[in-house]
């Protein structure tokens, strides 16, 4: 992780969450819902990927647990603070499921909201396409905001 001040002397490196869901609400309104997602899935893909080239992930993707852990670290209480990782679970053939919470997409969205993740489910995806060597397709299959004791990314491989 980056010393606390490393790109603004005063401020530091961090922006609030209000700022950021007026970008995410922005995007939507002026691109409509649909392009918006995908425009912030493919952001967050590239930071992912970006990411776990510079924590040398790539094609490691032997250890889900020291992979979470490492996610985690830079992407939770004492990184980013855009998600909180709590595992990675293999789950059948070629499936992967990611379990966050406390996701900055979902933060400030009344219970019962229809809200997606997006730029953080292309944070995680990218992520895990750099530790597999895979292209892969996201979605998300369990939302905090609809009952989940998380939002859970679930990862498969594009055939």
């Amino acid at each position: 992780m980056p010393d606390q001040h490393a790109l603004r002397s005063e401020l530091g490196d961090f922006s609030s969450i209000v700022c950021f869901r007026a970008v995410v609400t922005g995007i939507e309104d002026a691109l409509g819902q649909r392009a918006a997602t995908i425009a912030l899935m493919a952001a967050g893909r590239s930071r992912g990927k970006q990411l776990a080239r510079e924590l040398g992930l790539s094609g490691i993707a032997n250890d889900l647990n020291a992979i979470a852990a490492t996610m985690n670290e830079v992407l939770g209480v004492r990184g980013t603070r855009l998600c909180i990782i709590d595992k990675i679970e293999s789950a059948g053939r070629d499936r992967l499921l990611v379990y966050c919470r406390e996701t900055v997409c979902s933060a400030d969205e009344p219970q019962g909201s229809e809200r997606q993740l997006s730029y953080t489910l292309g944070a995680v995806q990218g992520v895990l396409e750099e530790v597999t060597g895979k292209r892969l397709r996201g979605r998300q299959t369990a939302s905090v905001l609809r009952g989940g004791t998380h939002d859970v990314v679930e990862l498969t491989p594009l055939t």
